[in-house]
């Protein structure tokens, strides 16, 4: 099944950038994706404090997914729309897919990447990375993420190093630069 075809979103309006993050125009999700088109998108990881560490939200993504369903990732990671400052965008996004708010929001680097998966789909991204704080208990989305684990620094790196294909394709990317930041 062409899950691409079911999303509710592959109309939505992403932003395609140049090698430097500059907008250079808009195109709806699918034909983005579809096309392999180099768009901005944001990768979000929560974090929270447990006694002497703080630990990392994990969440898995659904399976309805069009990519990378039944794979672990960062807490939440989306596009913003056009005219949205990148936090509000994960502001948003947080809110939509985890259920909650969140604090002490930053942006802590960037990268791109580009991933081809099955049904022809492929991502091709400017992705910025923003570590928040965790304001409350999550309430997930079941449309967006079947499971979520909270894990340290230290279990994460090992998890990425032992089990990387249990993880999404962006996620050795945005961890690595998270786990230098925490």
């Amino acid at each position: 099944m062409d899950k691409m075809k079911i999303d509710p979103a592959r109309s939505d309006q992403l932003i395609l950038v140049d090698g430097m993050d500059r907008p250079v125009g808009t195109e709806s999700k699918e034909k983005t994706h579809r096309e392999g088109l180099l768009h901005r998108a944001f990768s979000a990881v929560l974090v929270r404090d447990a006694g002497a560490e703080r630990e990392i939200l994990l969440a898995k993504r659904a399976e309805g997914k069009y990519h990378s369903s039944g794979l672990w990732a960062n807490s939440c990671c989306s596009h913003p729309r056009w005219g949205e400052e990148l936090p509000d965008a994960v502001f948003r996004r947080i809110r939509e897919e985890l259920g909650c708010g969140v604090s002490d929001l930053n942006e802590i680097g960037s990268f791109m990447y580009r991933a081809e998966f099955a049904d022809g789909i492929t991502e091709y991204e400017f992705d910025h990375v923003f570590v928040g704080t965790v304001e409350e208990e999550i309430s997930p989305d079941p449309a967006e993420v079947s499971e979520t684990r909270w894990i340290t620094a230290e279990e994460l790196a090992r998890e990425l190093r032992e089990t990387p294909r249990l993880f999404s394709a962006w996620a050795y990317s945005v961890f690595s630069i998270v786990l230098k930041t925490l």
